[in-house]
């Protein structure tokens, strides 16, 4: 249910936490996720920067740098799609070729960071947070390859994987509500847009005083407000759509186990010799299949 105290993450990228000023919000956040200081000094054009009218999308994203000029794609993704760890890989080598200049060197890409808060249950997992990197293993020594003193002076990198882009997913209707840690006190707020008196991650204490609903003007009240009712009526549609399957699959499952049951009265009736015509009579079953069951 929606706690109206504050508003919702995915709402608050898209219309407030654009604005330099309240950069401090996302930086905490990212700041938790990754266990390290960010500091972003831009943003990047992203494929939800431009408002849309119906304030219908599934999804929200911002694309951030930082001072040391890594990339962070954060995404908030509402509704299921079976291909999003597809998406995730085509957005992270988009935004790595979106940012390689023609002309310049590999060593010259940027490091991207994907970050994806969902509110669906996303491939098959028991833990709520989950982080992907890229490593190499031999396949006969099980050696893990490094980089070398050359490389690491060259690129200021340790391992291959400082290179290449890594994966934070959020599962966030997997959490039990149980705050253990800063960055769980972060979740708590995506899941239940609810900022506790007690939590001390860092950003939230921004967040609490800028995402209140009452501080929004009117306009934004009447957008926010059509953004929740989007979002009950696309998991309304999408539990619907369940529901139906289930239901399909219930019936189909109780015919099939009535048939199996006409099946088995007509093989004991086909072994006491009575006729076809009045086995089929009996059953149902079609003579043909009654025919196959000698």
């Amino acid at each position: 249910m929606q706690n109206y105290n504050w508003i919702r993450f995915d709402w608050a990228m898209k219309r407030l936490l654009r604005n330099k000023a309240n950069f401090s919000v996302l930086e905490g956040f990212l700041s938790e996720l990754l266990r390290r200081e960010i500091k972003i000094i831009k943003l990047l054009e992203s494929e939800s920067t431009q408002d849309d009218a119906d304030d219908k999308f599934n999804r929200v994203d911002m694309l951030a740098e930082d001072e040391t000029g890594e990339v962070f794609i954060v995404e908030v993704q509402n509704q299921s799609e079976i291909d999003y760890f597809h998406r995730i890989a085509y957005g992270t080598s988009k935004v790595i070729t979106q940012f390689l200049d023609l002309g310049q060197q590999y060593q010259d890409i940027k490091k991207v960071y994907s970050v994806n808060i969902v509110y669906f249950d996303l491939g098959q997992g028991e833990d709520y947070v989950y982080h992907g990197t890229t490593d190499f293993y031999g396949i006969h020594k099980n050696d893990k390859l490094l980089l070398s003193k050359n490389q690491k002076n060259k690129f200021d990198k340790v391992e291959p994987h400082d290179i290449f882009p890594e994966y934070y997913v959020l599962k966030v209707n997997s959490f039990d509500d149980v705050a253990k840690d800063t960055l769980d006190e972060w979740i708590y707020y995506f899941k239940n847009s609810e900022i506790k008196e007690s939590f001390q991650a860092k950003g939230l204490k921004m967040a609490k005083e800028l995402l209140r609903y009452e501080l929004l003007n009117e306009n934004e009240k009447i957008s926010y407000n059509r953004h929740v009712e989007n979002l009950r009526y696309k998991a309304s549609m999408a539990w619907s759509l369940k529901a139906e399957e289930e239901i399909r699959i219930a019936e189909l499952a109780e015919e099939k186990g009535r048939k199996e049951e006409k099946i088995e009265i007509a093989k004991k009736l086909v072994s006491t010799g009575m006729p076809i015509d009045e086995i089929s009579s009996i059953t149902g079953l079609p003579k043909e299949d009654i025919e196959n069951l000698k």
